[in-house]
């Protein structure tokens, strides 16, 4: 009746290697270390930087505990260290002799943790949880998108759509203004402005069209649609939020927060970082893609000894360099809709770029007399062009085409995620700024496990006390609870804040309000005279349905807050109905198991261990009074 089959039991104790296995990993602590990556796109952070890495502190008499190459999605070289002291040492040497130009560094050198776990763990993907800010400490900050900035970059695009319409459909205007947020074409009659109205309502929908001005004055009126408006601004801001992503990682930022807060506003989140000096230069860094055309009136080999024109300029770094080039663009890296690595038809590694509609009409027209002629694309970052590629032109190029002579496929995917990585749509300004030390983060854990040890401990002395020999199963299926929670929070690499701490302890007590629904129901069946056996097949069994029906609309709760909770509250939604789901288990079926072990291979039971059972009785009177009877 009490027996459970062998593959139950195998499967407990398989749960508790996986949670023993997976949840070891927060115990081990971290490593002061420091983050090697590039500081330039056209550098890439390979195995070689990180032997160069190596000797340059060996040089210094520095010895490192490990150096490894991390090669993720941002690649970068990690050296552990045994104490501060070294870490700040090696900070130092490695700036002076990874970057030969201090004012133009091509590493990034910044702090860093690295987690001490063995490395028989980690090759079964064991990690620690990451910490959020409020427990390990970092900066905050609020940062306001200039939406007016994204509305007049939009107005000056859709100007010169404006202007690529008119003259596709040979249709004469006497001049295209700006006028705040709204475009004014001038014309000097009223068909010529009727057909105007008719091209551009065709081809440029984000316009709402209206006639204006009399006489030989005849204007059409271009304003932008408040739908288009809308998602011009939406677009921005998201604009925004993806290249943000991107550059903390020069941070070293284990589990960045980036996300939206209202209409235009961004909340940057980094656990860990210190400087932030730093992290704003970072986060604040403006990056651009300009197409400009190479000036073939300086002799290639001749650049840096040969007088640049006029409305040229020099450029000395990058693949191509040095390169005079053209200081008027032929179009930016806004026209960009999507660059992808392909192959051309001999076979050969290139690059195959997406224009949208206004960047197709600019490089047709600016590329339909220049076949044969060099063309370069310059990454713009801090002021400092950095050329990317130079290629020829081999035809009249339009809405899509490829760049060819990569060299290798790498080289080709390399440059493809460049140009699509972006930048920031719009200026932003730190309206809010919060600096949380690492002691202050320290001090949240201790309180946070503290809280919830003597919550754990409380409740464990009160159910051994009350139901004894129950009370005691009930403790190590909580424990269980626990430990499967954290194992699965640490697998799933989730970032544990303070509220998160909160849904843990939430977890805990109601994982224990199982247990008492359990003992109380297997009481209950001993009050009704049943057998002690039979008491524990049938209050497991009916408790179930209880324990189903509370656990399921609190899940429900939990997930309503993880669908439309943000932040903090997703935080604690995670934690909370992860909590569910393994008390189901810990509280039913792991405790059942501790019930079956026990007390199933005895074939003549007579009691047990499970606290006081008060049975009702009547007396002479026929009254009903209340009799304690000890369930041993």
């Amino acid at each position: 009746m009490n027996r459970y089959p062998l593959w139950k039991y195998v499967l407990i104790v398989i749960a508790l290697l996986f949670g023993t296995l997976y949840t070891l990993p927060n115990f081990f602590g971290e490593s002061p270390a420091v983050q090697i990556s590039s500081a330039k796109s056209t550098i890439k952070v390979d195995s070689a930087v990180a032997e160069r890495v190596q000797q340059i502190l060996q040089q210094g008499s520095l010895a490192p505990e490990s150096v490894a190459f991390d090669n993720s999605s941002a690649p970068s070289v990690r050296a552990r260290f045994a104490n501060t002291d070294t870490q700040f040492k090696a900070k130092a040497l490695l700036e002076k002799g990874l970057n030969t130009d201090p004012a133009d560094p091509t590493y990034i050198v910044a702090f860093n943790l690295l987690p001490n776990t063995p490395q028989w763990l980690q090759s079964l993907h064991a990690f620690p949880m990451y910490l959020g800010l409020d427990l390990r400490g970092g900066v905050h900050f609020l940062m306001q998108v200039d939406v007016k900035a994204v509305l007049n970059k939009r107005l000056q695009g859709l100007q010169s759509s404006v202007r690529s319409v008119l003259r596709d459909k040979n249709i004469r205007h006497n001049g295209i203004n700006r006028n705040g947020d709204r475009i004014e074409i001038l014309f000097r009659d009223a068909d010529t402005r009727d057909k105007a109205k008719s091209a551009l309502a065709a081809d440029v929908s984000e316009l709402a069209l209206q006639d204006a001005g009399s006489g030989d004055d005849l204007k059409l009126i271009a304003t932008l649609r408040p739908e288009a408006l809308k998602q011009t601004q939406e677009d921005g801001v998201k604009q925004n939020i993806s290249t943000l992503s991107k550059r903390v990682n020069e941070l070293g930022v284990a589990e960045p927060i980036i996300q939206r807060q209202g209409a235009d506003r961004i909340v940057v989140q980094l656990p860990g970082v210190q400087d932030v000096s730093r992290a704003k230069d970072i986060i604040g860094r403006t990056a651009t893609l300009e197409v400009r055309m190479v000036d073939d009136s300086v002799a290639r080999g001749t650049e840096e000894t040969a007088a640049v024109p006029f409305g040229s300029e020099l450029f000395k770094i990058g693949k191509g360099a040095p390169v005079v080039l053209y200081k008027e663009p032929v179009l930016t890296g806004d026209y960009i809709s999507n660059a992808s690595a392909s192959f051309d038809e001999n076979h050969q590694p290139s690059v195959s770029i997406d224009l949208n509609g206004d960047g197709g009409r600019k490089m047709r027209d600016a590329t339909r007399e220049k076949v044969g002629k060099a063309m370069a694309i310059v990454l713009f970052e801090k002021g400092k062009g950095e050329v990317l590629t130079v290629a020829t032109i081999r035809s009249e190029l339009g809405s899509r085409f490829q760049i060819t002579g990569m060299g290798s496929a790498e080289s080709s995917s390399d440059l493809a995620l460049l140009l699509r990585a972006g930048s920031l749509a719009a200026p932003m300004d730190i309206i809010e700024e919060r600096t949380i030390g690492p002691q202050l983060g320290a001090e949240n854990i201790r309180k946070g496990f503290d809280a919830t040890l003597y919550g754990f401990a409380a409740m464990a002395v009160f159910m051994i006390v009350y139901y004894q020999l129950f009370g005691l199963f009930s403790a190590l299926a909580l424990s269980v609870n626990v430990l499967l929670l954290v194992a699965v929070l640490s697998t799933l690499q989730a970032t544990l804040t303070l509220p998160g701490i909160a849904a843990i302890a939430l977890a805990l007590g109601m994982a224990i309000d199982s247990n008492v629904l359990i003992n109380e129901r297997i009481r209950e069946e001993l009050r009704n005279g049943n057998s002690p056996q039979a008491a524990i097949s049938i209050g497991f069994d009916r408790a179930w349905a209880t324990i189903l029906d509370s656990n399921v609309t609190t899940l429900i709760a939990g997930l309503a807050l993880l669908i439309f909770g943000s932040g903090a509250i997703r935080g604690f939604a995670v934690v909370h109905c992860l909590g569910i789901l393994t008390s189901m288990f810990s509280a039913v079926f792991f405790s059942r198991g501790l019930a079956n072990l026990w007390y199933g291979r005895k074939k003549k039971l007579t009691s047990l261990a499970i606290g006081q059972i008060w049975k009702a009785q009547g007396d002479a009177a026929g009254k009903t009074g209340s009799k304690a009877v000890d369930a041993k």
